[in-house]
């Protein structure tokens, strides 16, 4: 906007009070901030004075020069970025420039005569009309940055996790003091599905409501990693899981949620824990259990069963006349895990009894399986069991 010869004039007579009125920010005006007294000398006196200045001269560029350069706010971006990666509340560096344009409002005021009302308010027309610029570019820095630390943060705690997960940082390492961990400790292996054709956006969303739900329940931060099939998590303390855990999780994201938990009594022994609770959550997929809480205890006989010896690829061959028709084997599995119960393999499977009876007929003929026997039974809970894990 094009401004008169006397707003001009009454401008640049404040010219001369640049260095003057940016001490007066720095030592005096910004002191009235709650949490500015407590930062570092250099900060206060050098680097906000500095910006203050920097404010004022940019003002009273744009009263001769309209269109302002294209770098005008790069210094304003610099040190919103600074006292980000600082931790400056966001909101008192807000407040520095409000109050920056209150002391600049009341010099221009205190220059001002009589007869030049019209030129003060053509000045606080174009001094509004400065700030929000001003003030967007550094919200949106200060943003960015503070989005790009915690950003950076999150995927470092994520390594540290997944490295002492996979055992890859010994007890005792230096990092694992960033990750709290002492005492007992709960692992939990999660098992959320299915996932596949979600959108990225629609990923993150469910992930996140999941990790809510998790801090929410055990009242800590939880350590989790959840976008890997199975997320694998660690509760700080060792308390037990809800036996409504699943639930809510499943109500959280909308999916059906399982979740094996193991108990670790230290540290050193969360690797160790973790595998077994990931091995406890295939089991139980196997075996065709319903989602919900798994414990060792819960699949004991499924999980000695499916740990791989010398015979294991002779009993999970068993099942190798049926690979071709998965329907075959998809009938046997509900069917133990519905105790053998021909109406509810039915029910589950949306199928007349009948029709249970003919599949697992036809796959005792070709596997030679006999249900009615308990050996029989006990070779195919085997056979599914390492067939699945191979």
């Amino acid at each position: 906007m094009a401004l008169s010869d006397a707003a001009r004039a009454l401008a640049l007579r404040c010219e001369p009070r640049v260095n003057e009125l940016a001490r007066r920010m720095a030592r005096e005006a910004f002191e009235e901030l709650p949490g500015y007294a407590q930062l570092p000398g250099d900060v206060k006196h050098l680097e906000m004075a500095a910006t203050a200045r920097h404010g004022m001269r940019l003002f009273l560029r744009r009263v001769t020069e309209p269109d302002p350069a294209p770098d005008s706010y790069r210094l304003f971006r610099e040190r919103a970025a600074q006292r980000a990666e600082e931790g400056l509340p966001l909101h008192l560096l807000l407040r520095t420039h409000a109050l920056g344009l209150y002391v600049l409002w009341q010099a221009l005021r205190e220059a001002a005569g009589p007869g030049e009302e019209a030129a003060l308010v053509e000045l606080v027309d174009l001094l509004l009309q400065s700030h929000h610029g001003v003030v967007g570019a550094v919200a949106e820095t200060y943003l960015d940055e503070r989005s790009a630390l915690e950003a950076e943060r999150h995927a470092t705690r994520r390594s540290l996790v997944r490295g002492f997960l996979d055992g890859m940082l010994p007890p005792g390492h230096v990092l694992l003091d960033q990750l709290n961990l002492e005492g007992p400790a709960l692992v939990l292996a999660l098992g959320v599905g299915p996932l596949a054709g979600e959108g990225a956006v629609a990923l993150r969303r469910r992930l996140r409501r999941i990790q809510t739900v998790l801090d929410h329940t055990f009242g800590v931060e939880v350590l989790a990693l959840l976008d890997a099939d199975p997320g694998r998590a660690v509760v700080p303390k060792g308390c037990e899981p809800p036996d409504d855990l699943a639930q809510r999780l499943s109500k959280a994201c909308g999916l059906d949620v399982r979740v094996a938990a193991v108990r670790a009594g230290e540290p050193a022994a969360v690797p160790g824990a973790a595998r077994t609770a990931t091995e406890i959550l295939r089991v139980s997929r196997a075996c065709g259990l319903p989602a919900g809480v798994h414990r060792l205890d819960d699949v004991l006989l499924e999980y000695h069963l499916s740990r791989p010896s010398e015979t294991s690829h002779r009993i999970a061959a068993l099942l190798d006349p049926v690979a071709g028709r998965p329907e075959l084997i998809e009938t046997l599995r509900t069917h133990l895990a519905r105790s053998q119960d021909r109406r509810a393999t039915a029910q589950a499977l949306g199928l007349h009894p009948n029709t249970v009876d003919n599949r697992l007929a036809k796959l005792a003929e070709q596997t030679g399986l006999d249900l009615s026997s308990p050996r029989g039974t006990t070779l195919a809970v085997a056979a599914l069991l390492l067939r699945d894990a191979a």
